[in-house]
């Protein structure tokens, strides 16, 4: 039997593969074990699903083995984002929260997060713990009630946590500066997903003229990859591009945790960029002082704006896990993620691009200006990065030498300097030009990922190239 991990968030599988009834049981059995050793056991355990197939049949699954140990389970009456489960968690003060999405994989996989009672992803000595005991754990082991018990026993408590989640966001959000817009339109691509009825009610519901896409539930998203980023976001740019009035285009993922931001002249506009402008409008705009993160694969960019403003910056491993973790322990007031993920002080140690995406809306309105100028201005103030990122296919030769070739890194790169290599989460070397490069090795895949960062878009390149040939690409 192939053993369950659990990557940089949750455990992901293909249907009728591995995503089985026998492996989700067992896979709740674990998590059940888990949520049972939290303080706050008797509070109960969230239970969300996304639009994926047999969400909601996964999702009572999930209710009936929860109260076959002894837990209650808090059941929204639809699927919902990842980021209001995490909300949930939190304001509810539960054990913790089981989520079926596979977030913005294809829609042929689904999986199971977990987030323990901070409502952040699970930090890996819980996922190491919780994969141990799936091992351990056979059929006979699996205990569980049936829906129509559990529900008769008070073990499953039906809650819509939408309304309590707005509330969350009109805290951190200086909502009234929509009415700034005067007029003018913002385009919101659901994606067939989970956003549908959250962020676009969100923005409707304070005075903004939305213009909604693809806003009805699909379990093939639309026969689209549900990942906001650049070549999956194609209708909405040109949406954007034929309606003269709006201003700007938002959209999230499967599970809405990631964002993406489409600028009024219908140019999609990258996740590192986004964070950096909105870090600097953030700090600008409530006067945050202290800490800001990222992770090691996150552009620079967002540590010239903390230079600018006097902000210490912190780096994590890739996951958001980390960055969370520092956002609990009040150590930071801004986290960011290249891969669009977003959190901000007062808010959730998890990723949410609902958030990202109502903030930006904040920041054009307020200022009256596009993403793209406000971009341009920032490059004027701490200087112009820029970044690209590739996947390299191993072959059997490769994988064999890649080990010793990442342990004797190269004295330079593309005929830069090696000044320094980290080694935080993959290998990372730091340029005497200010450049850097990132390889970090697919835990599931013989692929490799490749990120390359420089003031000159011309040498992302030849920087991509150079490592390549380092690992013995033709």
């Amino acid at each position: 039997m192939k053993p369950i991990q659990f990557g940089t968030s949750g455990w992901r599988a293909l249907y009728h593969t591995d995503f089985t009834w026998a492996n989700i049981d067992r896979v709740l059995q674990a998590i059940a074990e888990e949520a049972s050793r939290s303080p706050r056991a008797a509070a109960g355990v969230a239970v969300g699903y996304d639009v994926r197939f047999m969400g909601r049949s996964f999702a009572e699954r999930a209710c009936e083995i929860l109260a076959g140990n002894g837990l209650r389970a808090v059941l929204p009456p639809r699927d919902i984002p990842t980021p209001v489960l995490s909300h949930l968690i939190v304001s509810r003060k539960l054990a913790g929260g089981v989520n079926f999405t596979a977030s913005h994989n294809p829609a042929e996989y689904n999986g199971i997060k977990y987030s323990p009672e901070s409502g952040g992803p699970a930090l890996p000595e819980t996922t190491r713990r919780i994969e141990a005991r799936i091992a351990e754990l056979g059929e006979a082991d699996v205990r569980g009630l049936s829906l129509a018990d559990a529900r008769a026993r008070g073990l499953v408590e039906d809650v819509d946590p939408r309304h309590d989640y707005f509330a969350a966001l009109d805290a951190l959000v200086q909502h009234k500066v929509f009415s700034r817009l005067r007029g003018r339109r913002i385009a919101v691509d659901c994606k067939y997903a989970v956003a549908r009825g959250y962020l676009d009610d969100y923005l409707s519901e304070r005075g903004v003229g939305v213009l909604s896409l693809h806003a009805t539930a699909d379990p093939y998203f639309g026969g689209e990859h549900p990942e906001p980023a650049a070549g999956h976001v194609d209708a909405l740019q040109a949406f954007v591009r034929e309606h003269g009035d709006v201003v700007l285009g938002l959209a999230c993922d499967g599970d809405a945790d990631r964002f993406g931001i489409v600028d009024g002249d219908g140019t999609f506009v990258e996740a590192n960029v986004v964070l950096a402008v909105l870090l600097d409008y953030l700090v600008t705009s409530r006067g945050w002082t202290g800490a800001v993160a990222r992770s090691v694969a996150t552009t620079h960019l967002i540590d010239a704006v903390a230079r600018h403003h006097g902000l210490l910056v912190h780096e994590t491993p890739v996951g958001f896990k980390y960055i969370g973790d520092l956002l609990t322990r009040g150590e930071i007031v801004f986290g960011g993620e290249e891969s669009a993920g977003l959190t901000i002080q007062g808010h959730l140690p998890e990723k949410d691009g609902i958030l990202a995406c109502v903030l930006v809306a904040e920041m054009v309105s307020a200022t009256g200006r596009s993403v793209g100028d406000l971009v341009a201005d920032l490059f004027q103030r701490v200087g112009a990065v820029h970044d690209r990122r590739a996947g390299l296919k191993l072959t059997p030769d490769m994988t064999a030498a890649f080990a010793s070739r990442i342990d004797a890194p190269p004295a330079e790169i593309a005929g830069r300097k090696v000044l320094k290599i980290d080694r935080t989460d993959g290998t990372k070397l730091l340029l005497d030009s200010g450049e850097w490069v990132l390889l970090r090795k697919s835990g599931t895949e013989p692929l490799v990922r490749l990120y390359a960062e420089s003031t000159q878009p011309a040498r992302l390149d030849p920087l991509l190239q150079a490592c390549a040939a380092w690992l013995g690409a033709a």
